[in-house]
């Protein structure tokens, strides 16, 4: 029985279409271009660090996320807020807290990421990023760490991400339930992919995994 569902952020709970058209205005690319090259690193299996620099050779990431905040400090920038929710996150977060369910966020982001978060209110229990936890997925530990703050056996936990290298393979090893959410450039693609189904479950929305969840 499914006692706490834990939920990645990326394409499972933020649509980040807006961050991405950010990023191509600052860069100057037009806007199709930097969201298809993301597409192939995720068809490719690439890192995404690799579409920055195909786009502007040379970059130096850090440096130029620097300036930007210097230049723009009270926009988004790389940032998101609750404009970004997918529409269905609050609707499925709320289901699953009322049928007594454990709703936790945790995946892989930057130090800003859980401020932002907590101030959409959403109905969960806590929030967690691998900023604070200084472990990354795919990492076990990270999952091992989802588990210690779930406060429930492995067994009984779901773990809903988008991808299958970071999200579905090290949940389903550490002993949790996967599911895999087809959204996003990697939703989309992993959920062709044979491990997906293998190893977890795919669901087109999170309104469909609410009524899944009584059959896991």
């Amino acid at each position: 029985m499914i006692k706490a569902v834990v939920f990645d952020v990326g394409e499972t709970l933020i649509d980040e279409t807006r961050i991405w058209s950010r990023w191509a205005d600052r860069l100057g690319v037009p806007r199709f271009a930097m969201l298809g090259v993301i597409g192939g690193m995720a068809a490719t299996g690439r890192p995404l660090a690799d579409a920055f620099e195909i786009l502007s050779p040379g970059i130096d990431l850090e440096a130029e996320q620097i300036k930007w905040a210097a230049e723009d400090p009270e926009g988004l920038r790389v940032n998101f807020d609750a404009d970004d929710l997918y529409p269905d996150v609050r609707r499925a977060l709320g289901a699953l807290r009322e049928r007594g369910i454990r709703v936790l966020i945790a995946g892989n982001q930057p130090p800003q990421a859980k401020a932002a978060l907590e101030r959409m209110d959403l109905p969960v229990d806590g929030i967690y990023t691998s900023a604070e936890w200084e472990l990354e997925k795919p990492d076990p530990k990270f999952f091992l760490k989802v588990a210690e703050v779930a406060g429930v056996a492995a067994a009984d936990i779901c773990y809903v991400g988008d991808r299958v290298d970071n999200d579905v393979m090290p949940a389903n090893a550490a002993g949790m339930v996967p599911v895999l959410v087809r959204r996003g450039p990697w939703g989309y693609l992993h959920s062709e992919l044979p491990q997906a189904s293998k190893y977890g479950v795919v669901v087109d929305g999170l309104d469909a995994l609410v009524d899944i969840l009584p059959r896991i």
